[in-house]
């Protein structure tokens, strides 16, 4: 099959999130298995910046009316660390600019146009490759019009809508419709309109030929009041289409057992390596040299979805006992501020770093004893799976993917390896908190749990057969909507 995926962030962007590695690792896989893969992305600043990276002008431009007003896509072609052919949409007009979505906690004024341009130029861009593109799959809000454009104009094209979190939706003043310039009868109940306003996700989940999302349980949680985030009715409406394929982990960039950007290497058979990553990372976060307590780390987006509102209040509880903890990430400034605050206070025990750094992130994994998941929304549990690899077991809230990937210690049949809290509140997590503290004094169990953990693989193949065959069947079957 020829496929082309578009998503807004992917690699070669340097930031941490599940989108930019499944965008680094599933492409590739489908590659393995025999397809023809390429994937677009916006040229940001931060793609034109990276000297690292080479791309080529493909000498191609189209003009992309946008409302009333005519912008030039210009289309760059580069190459994955993979080798994956990636394709980039030049207009400096919307993507120079030092943010992907905003800047400072806010976005920006004219998202709407900016990725109305984007969805647009992908569609212009599918419509030259040779030979004949067959999928058009699109990751998240950004380019979620692409299947109604395709719709609108009658393209040849099987389009795929992959949701990774359903709370991002796209959703703009109803009067940047005209931006779309589609038929007025795409700006109603059956369309793209949502409660007066445009709704990206509501028009690719309307459109699409097949949605997925990204674990069993998530697809359940967005399929109700309290996890839909307002679209729960739509998705049961188009619920026939909707499946979900647990996302995987890219071994030959995340394994301690050959990752390059660490002092040590260690698999689960020699694990000495371990203690010199341990001691490396709290030397490189001049925290105090190992306790006899356990290192914790997170490396994750600092917001509320991430469980940050129940965590900061346990930071003081925490470490007043012989802990470290490291934590990697930005996100919302209060909780970045309460970071840095405890930071100050705990300077040998707690180091805070924001700014994303690949080779410290893969440090902590490596590092750290525990890592910590108090997030109230987990799509995929992306982290998690890397933390397992890299045996370090995970605290974590039950929700989305988790349930998928880590199981719990049971002692009484010895069996399990992490440690879950059923209840989303500071109590509850603390609880699971202390039972993993109380098991880290074993060990030998302790051993024996991370030797568990690591066993356990999540390689990217299975799901990409999925795919695989999610593609074949849509492509035997399409069943759009009608507007």
């Amino acid at each position: 099959m020829k496929i082309l995926m578009s998503s807004a962030e992917g690699p070669p962007m340097q930031r941490t999130g599940a989108l930019v590695d499944v965008i680094g690792a599933l492409p590739g896989a489908l590659r393995d298995l025999g397809h023809e893969i390429s994937v677009a992305l916006p040229f940001y600043r931060e793609i034109r910046e990276n000297r690292a990276f080479k791309t080529k002008d493909t000498g191609i431009t189209v003009e992309v009316q946008v409302g009333d007003a005519t912008h030039v896509a210009r289309y760059l072609e580069g190459r994955s660390a993979s080798g994956v052919q990636l394709f980039f949409i030049r207009c400096d007009e919307f993507f120079d600019r030092v943010g992907i979505y905003g800047e400072h906690g806010k976005p920006y004024d004219d998202n709407a146009a900016r990725f109305i341009f984007f969805s647009k130029a992908i569609v212009e861009l599918a419509r030259r490759l040779t030979p004949q593109l067959e999928v058009l799959h699109v990751h998240d809000w950004p380019p979620a019009l692409i299947p109604v454009f395709v719709h609108a104009h009658g393209l040849p094209f099987t389009t795929v809508l992959t949701i990774h979190h359903v709370a991002d939706q796209g959703s703009f003043w109803g009067l940047d419709f005209d931006l779309t310039n589609l038929p007025e009868r795409f700006f109603s109940l059956q369309g793209v309109e949502f409660f007066g306003r445009l709704n990206f996700l509501k028009g690719g989940i309307l459109y699409a030929d097949r949605i997925t999302t990204v674990s069993e349980h998530y697809r359940r949680e967005i399929l109700t009041p309290s996890g839909g985030c307002g679209l729960d009715a739509v998705l049961r409406e188009n619920a026939y289409r909707l499946s979900a394929i647990l996302d995987g982990v890219d071994y030959s960039r995340w394994n301690p057992a050959s990752d390059r950007l660490l002092p040590a290497r260690y698999d689960a058979r020699r694990l000495n390596g371990k203690s010199i990553c341990r001691e490396a990372l709290l030397k490189q976060m001049k925290l105090a040299p190992e306790p006899g307590g356990p290192v914790f780390g997170m490396v994750t987006r600092v917001v509320q979805e991430k469980g940050f509102e129940i965590l900061v209040p346990l930071l003081d509880r925490l470490l007043w006992d012989d802990v470290r903890l490291i934590i990697l990430g930005e996100g919302d400034p209060a909780f970045e501020t309460a970071l840095a605050v405890t930071a100050r206070k705990f300077p040998t025990r707690f180091a805070y770093q924001k700014d994303y750094d690949k080779k410290v992130a893969h440090l902590i994994q490596a590092g750290m004893d525990i890592s910590l998941i108090p997030s109230r929304f987990e799509p995929a549990g992306l982290g998690a799976m890397y933390n397992l690899k890299y045996g370090a077991l995970p605290v974590a809230c039950v929700t989305g993917g988790i349930q998928e990937i880590i199981e719990d210690y049971d002692p009484n049949t010895d069996s399990g390896y992490g440690f879950l809290c059923y209840e989303y509140s500071s109590d509850a997590f603390w609880d699971a908190v202390k039972r993993a503290r109380q098991i880290f004094r074993d060990r030998s169990l302790w051993t024996n749990l991370m030797k568990r953990a690591m066993a356990r693989n999540f390689s990217w193949e299975a799901s990409a057969r999925r795919y695989e065959a999610l593609y074949a069947d849509a492509m035997g079957a399409p069943d759009k909507a009608v507007a």
